[in-house]
């Protein structure tokens, strides 16, 4: 799925948190291609963007009858749409150039970020990027403030969920896993809220955050399977 927030143990987890599902345009090139991202988006909220590339009818009728534009809820492709919709970066030539850039910009801005909504989707609780679209297009603030809103927007709606399933399950401590979580501006605004919020929150060490940690997790799962068997 993407940006899931499962609690529970080695063969006992449970889907608790997400966010709301957009689709992308064009499949697979969305993720070489962030400005597909960013105007699937827009066109899921009936948005403008004023600087979206020409010519791309052909395009939003595929997207509207479903044709190659598979619906996620991976947050690497908001950072993707963050850096389309900011004037950042396009088109990127490497993997995981665009949410590189942006978070290269947000480092010289000063926004707080703002409040996204979580809603209950059944025993689901997911936050919605929705209210980002404005903002991310907001021509009053400069584009450094934009992506500083943007991640801090991010960290907070995490730790809102965190906050959510802790009312409902009693305490626990929460485990940062992802490429997203390879941003260290990201990782830095969680902190920082957590401790304030006297959440307990850890990253990986010793094995890495991204793809080959997924791995070894998936190890770790089909052990514990095994054992309970």
């Amino acid at each position: 799925w993407g940006g899931e927030a499962l609690l529970g143990a080695p063969a006992g987890w449970q889907r608790v948190a997400s966010w709301q599902p957009f689709r992308l345009p064009g499949g697979e090139r969305a993720a070489r291609e962030p400005w597909r991202t960013a105007l699937g988006l827009c066109w899921q909220l009936n948005a403008p963007w004023p600087a979206a590339p020409a010519e791309t009818e052909l395009l939003q009728e595929a997207w509207h009858q479903g044709l190659n534009s598979p619906s996620t809820t991976a947050v690497g492709r908001l950072f993707d749409a963050a850096a389309a919709l900011t004037g950042l970066c396009q088109t990127t030539s490497f993997e995981g150039q665009a949410p590189m850039w942006l978070e290269q910009r947000a480092r010289g801005g000063r926004h707080a970020g703002i409040a996204l909504p979580l809603v209950a989707d059944g025993s689901l609780w997911r936050s919605d990027w929705a209210p980002l679209i404005g903002l991310l297009q907001d021509q009053r603030l400069s584009a450094a403030d934009r992506a500083r809103a943007f991640h801090a927007s991010l960290a907070r709606a995490l730790l809102d969920q965190a906050r959510q399933i802790q009312q409902q399950h009693g305490d626990m401590a929460i485990g940062l896993s992802g490429g997203v979580f390879q941003n260290r501006l990201l990782c830095e605004l969680i902190l920082q809220q957590a401790r304030h919020a006297g959440l307990r929150v850890y990253l990986p060490q010793q094995v890495p955050v991204n793809d080959a940690g997924l791995c070894y997790g998936q190890i770790i799962e089909a052990h514990a399977r095994l054992q309970a068997q």
